[in-house]
């Protein structure tokens, strides 16, 4: 049995090499061509005035884009592994990546939203061998759950850092509760509806899914944006205007 257990985590550790090697290629070709049409696009539209600036700004947000995907890709698989729910696929009872989720969509806007979307689908859902169908609606949830936050702090121009009793409430209502409910409501239904669980668990999946995420975002979530954030805000990726 420990044999077993031990050939089955040099499998999965060979596995996560693997996957993080094939990542790299792909950020390097896709980083690659995104700059070459950043540079077209900026150049057609130039009128006068200096694009050095713009085109530095677009390659710093592409490539905390593509390192966000390959970060939260990790975060996800290595949450399924170590706290899965059973019969679930790709759900955990502590999945810890939606913290990170969370902080580095607030931090970074929609590139920290789209992130999460596509580094659930890939540790969540393709390693864990879900239907790709299935994968690319069930994977919402994490969008979701991102989302919700942003917009609400957006809305109400919530400073980031926590700084009131009002920042922190409303933190709680729309980045940890409302998102997270969503998020494992949206997630239970679409992977019942599929068959992949049988209704008899759904409420199993949900509260676990719920739970679980409630938990991780109290605990990681504050202390990122309060004492992380400053530093963060001094880099040029910080985007400033919530979304873009």
């Amino acid at each position: 049995m420990n044999l077993r257990r031990a050939d089955t985590n040099l499998l999965y550790f060979a596995a996560v090499v693997l996957y993080t090697k094939n990542v790299i290629y792909v950020y390097a070709i896709i980083g690659a061509l995104f700059r070459g049409l950043a540079i077209y696009q900026l150049c057609r539209k130039i009128k006068g005035e200096s694009i050095i600036p713009d085109i530095e700004s677009v390659s710093t947000h592409l490539n905390i884009f593509l390192f966000l995907i390959l970060v939260n890709s990790l975060l996800s698989r290595f949450a399924v592994v170590t706290s899965p729910i059973s019969p679930a696929p790709g759900v955990s009872s502590m999945y810890f990546a939606v913290a990170f989720m969370i902080v580095f969509t607030l931090w970074y806007g929609i590139w920290g939203g789209i992130s999460a979307y596509l580094g659930c689908m890939i540790g969540a859902g393709i390693l864990a061998d879900m239907p790709l169908s299935l994968n690319v609606v069930w994977s919402l949830a994490d969008l979701w759950q991102v989302l919700i936050p942003l917009m609400a702090f957006a809305y109400f121009r919530v400073n980031i850092r926590l700084r009131t009793k009002r920042d922190m409430g409303i933190f709680l209502l729309f980045g940890c509760l409302l998102n997270n409910f969503i998020g494992a409501m949206w997630g239970a239904l679409m992977i019942v509806r599929e068959g992949m669980v049988p209704w008899t668990e759904f409420f199993v999946t949900f509260e676990g899914w719920f739970v679980g995420n409630v938990i991780t975002t109290l605990v990681i979530v504050p202390f990122c944006l309060k004492y992380i954030t400053p530093y963060i805000q001094q880099t040029k990726s910080y985007v400033h205007n919530y979304w873009i």
